[in-house]
């Protein structure tokens, strides 16, 4: 419950659950968890579109949102996923949350996380040194 009331990168706090509760309409959830609401009304709107927001499962991070739900998001599509789908192309790939700062990140050779080590190469970098 305390963390619940205090911490907002953990999902939802008190008072957006108040909010949600008062003013939203549940729209849908994607493959990571993430649940997608909309305002009721355009009563708080700036631009005369309803307002619409993302609760993360688990830490919130922007890039946990799939493109699909980021196109709802932003207005770019009138329908949500659930009730339009977006054609997906062959060629396109999953979505894939940004990993750095996490213990997924890729970290090259000669990164210092790993070790700082790697192979010369023949262009190699020289420090300058005064004469």
């Amino acid at each position: 419950m305390l963390k619940k009331l205090l911490t907002w990168w953990n999902g939802s706090t008190i008072g957006i659950d108040f909010t949600i509760w008062r003013r939203g309409v549940f729209v849908g959830q994607d493959e990571l968890g993430n649940k997608y609401y909309e305002a009721k009304d355009t009563s708080d709107s700036y631009d005369g579109n309803k307002r619409r927001w993302v609760v993360y499962n688990g830490y919130a991070e922007a890039s946990k949102v799939t493109p699909d739900w980021h196109g709802w998001l932003r207005h770019t599509f009138a329908n949500p996923p659930t009730v339009e789908p977006m054609v997906r192309r062959s060629w396109e790939q999953d979505h894939i949350p940004n990993l750095t700062g996490t213990v997924h990140a890729w970290r090259p050779k000669g990164s210092i996380s790993r070790g700082g080590e790697r192979q010369k190469a023949s262009g190699d970098y020289e420090a300058w040194r005064p004469e």
